[in-house]
């Protein structure tokens, strides 16, 4: 499918060294759009900036960690020095990390809603103006926050995780109360079962070994089908906001 409405936007996607942002990152360069890489690995940002660069687009590689203010402000600088204000922000970075409440995993707790909930809210303020400054300027502005089936589905020993995921899809809701009168879209995605490297930072031998069960069992989604998604909903007319989507498998129930 062809996106021509992206061609000529300016693109910032966190967690863009892997999976859905990678992904996110591709599709939205084949279409036209600049794209900013912001993730922690910046091997895998330029080696993604090069295949981008290959087929004639336009990226840039952007290391920051979204759990750092000052990292992220710097972050935002650079994408400001090297493509512009931009008018598409995507956050894909987040981590998942279950294991059973009772066994106390406050580093596990820490990172996830550092990453998950603060880390997006960071880069939410770092380019909000940019949006609605577009949008008042008449140009097609969006915020897509990349959530989880867990937000709203109950899985036992993913309570932190599914908490971090509930918080981001309800933030995507007010943010839209916020936003959408401005003429900012915000659009929240929750993806079900999907083929990425998510699973594998689990160190619990008993819950790495079920979702390995579940990826036998079903056939999942691939981190394209996202990248999809999100192509397909940015580049709606600027008076339409899908603003909820929630994307399975079809086996899955």
């Amino acid at each position: 499918m062809s996106y021509e409405n992206l061609s000529g936007r300016t693109a910032v996607i966190t967690g863009a060294a892997s999976g859905m942002g990678e992904a996110t990152a591709l599709l939205l360069a084949r279409n036209g759009a600049r794209v900013a890489l912001l993730a922690r690995r910046a091997d895998r940002l330029e080696t993604l900036v090069a295949k981008i660069e290959a087929e004639g687009g336009v990226a840039l590689a952007v290391p920051v960690d979204v759990t750092d203010a000052a990292s992220v402000s710097a972050a935002a600088e650079l994408v400001h020095a090297g493509l512009g204000p931009v008018d598409l922000v995507v956050n894909s970075a987040g981590v998942m990390l279950p294991n059973p409440i009772a066994a106390g995993r406050e580093d596990e707790w820490v990172r996830m809603i550092d990453t998950n909930i603060t880390g997006a809210l960071r880069i939410i303020r770092a380019f909000v103006p940019d949006l609605l400054a577009a949008a008042a300027a008449g140009r097609t502005a969006d915020l897509v926050d990349i959530s989880s089936i867990g937000a709203h589905v109950t899985f036992p020993d993913y309570a932190v995780y599914g908490a971090t995921k509930a918080a981001l899809t309800h933030l995507s809701a007010s943010l839209r109360t916020e936003l959408g009168s401005r003429r900012v879209r915000v659009t929240n995605i929750e993806p079900g079962l999907t083929d990425t490297e998510l699973g594998s930072h689990i160190d619990n031998p008993t819950l790495s070994s079920g979702l390995d069960s579940m990826f036998s069992a079903i056939d999942a989604l691939a981190a394209d089908d996202i990248a999809d998604l999100i192509a397909y909903t940015t580049s709606r007319p600027a008076h339409v906001n899908l603003r909820q989507l929630i994307v399975l498998p079809t086996q899955q129930a």
